[in-house]
């Protein structure tokens, strides 16, 4: 298949962009949701089993086909644990002990957590002091939201904990997929509908070992669950994959960074929840970590400083 021109996109990509972000924002309150009447285990299985669905119904539709090499698949099934099935999970499970918006906080770490295993995995990848004093800015920022000066009393932290794994999961899976998976010469599309077709069948293997049936399936779970997988695990992966190719790399990463903002907005007006003062105080800090280490506010305080520089020439 080729990429679709962006002719085929009439809506330009930042409306893309702010799409993304709440689709991916709006997810951690359809997982609040889904974890009333799913086990943690269950809802990772159905949303990627519709996400499954919905990615093989846009590739049958565009002429696209997934992946033939046995090789790349092993790197999918490997890659689906660390990007699907543990952190959906975890979330889940993190979400039955903290609020909503508390997770979608959390994985504002993602890019923090990215970085150490890129320094091993990718040789590209080079521990530089503004590396090093962003993971360290951020790791105060996790301390900042855990609220730590209290002696964690308010938290619970086996809760943060789980949220925390799944994005550190994603630390290693995004590393992972960039070295063993961007090059394999399959669209976007088709390694997409690859990884999360296998995370649908790892998950439903462990979901039917280690959970029993629903017992409070109510409707509104139901509901939260067909739209997380189906625009969430779905349609979002096309969005993302849409926004890389036409305003790049740099762009696409930094919806991170308005996760926590639709998370926290969702759990307020949709769930009633509480937000602490600490809670988006270290969100920044993380985010501003996270902004040292991959070296954008110096490149932007540089070209700043220059573009003065430049205007004040005769």
């Amino acid at each position: 298949m080729t990429v679709p021109r962006r002719s085929h996109w009439s809506v330009p990509w930042p409306a893309r962009f702010v799409a993304l972000a709440g689709i991916w924002g709006l997810s951690f309150l359809f997982i609040r949701l889904g974890v009333d009447s799913f086990a943690p285990l269950q809802v990772a299985a159905i949303r990627l089993a519709v996400g499954a669905v919905t990615l093989l119904a846009i590739l049958a539709a565009t002429g696209d086909r997934l992946p033939r090499r046995r090789r790349t698949w092993m790197h999918l099934a490997f890659g689906a644990i660390f990007m699907n099935v543990a952190p959906f999970a975890l979330f889940a499970y993190g979400e039955q002990r903290i609020p909503s918006l508390l997770a979608g906080i959390w994985n504002a770490t993602t890019p923090l957590m990215t970085m150490p295993v890129a320094f091993l995995l990718l040789p590209t990848e080079r521990a530089t002091k503004s590396k090093v004093t962003g993971l360290l800015v951020g790791f105060i920022g996790v301390l900042v939201i855990l609220g730590a000066w209290r002696g964690f009393a308010e938290h619970d932290v086996a809760g943060d904990l789980m949220c925390l794994g799944a994005a550190a999961c994603y630390g290693v899976g995004f590393p992972y997929a960039r070295r063993f998976l961007t090059m394999s010469g399959d669209s976007p599309a088709s390694l997409a509908g690859g990884q999360v077709l296998v995370g649908a069948i790892e998950a439903g293997i462990l979901a039917v070992l280690f959970t029993g049936p629903p017992v409070a399936v109510q409707t509104e779970g139901i509901v939260s669950l067909l739209l997380l997988g189906a625009l969430g695990t779905g349609v979002a992966y096309i969005l993302s994959h849409s926004i890389l190719r036409d305003a790049g790399a740099t762009v696409v990463s930094s919806v991170t960074y308005l996760l926590p903002v639709v998370a926290v907005v969702a759990g307020v007006a949709f769930l009633g929840e509480r937000l602490e003062w600490n809670e988006p105080v270290g969100a920044v800090v993380v985010v501003l970590g996270a902004l040292i280490a991959q070296e954008r506010l110096g490149r932007s305080w540089l070209r700043a400083r220059r573009a003065r520089a430049a205007g004040a020439d005769p």
